[in-house]
């Protein structure tokens, strides 16, 4: 059975407005085995985004991560300090966003 490097586990990733409270991300989990490709698909506007940012820790404010768990390789990513992430992102974790007017 493949290694699973990513799990994440009932993500909340909420942005507080003063118009309320979006909930952008809100009860996702997946997992990701090593080797094994894992696509986010969905309609604009359905929290891929937020989603991969969250993983990364890197959502922008006002958004924040709400409850959930974020495991790599068995490391807690929701546990690690800004500066151990900086670390992190890019070494050992990325993102490649993609324009969806040139993959198709």
């Amino acid at each position: 059975m493949p290694e699973t490097v990513l799990q994440v586990d009932d993500l909340k990733t909420y942005f507080f407005t003063e118009a309320g409270v979006v909930r952008a991300v809100d009860g996702v989990s997946f997992s990701l085995a090593k080797g094994k490709p894992l696509g986010l698909v969905g309609e604009s506007g359905s929290g891929k985004t937020v989603t991969a940012l969250s993983v990364l820790g890197v959502v922008p404010r006002p958004g924040r991560i709400v409850s959930g768990r974020i495991l790599f390789k068995g490391e807690n990513l929701l546990e690690k300090t800004e500066d151990e992430m900086r670390g992190f992102r890019g070494k050992r974790i990325g993102y490649v966003s993609q324009d969806p007017n040139s993959s198709l």
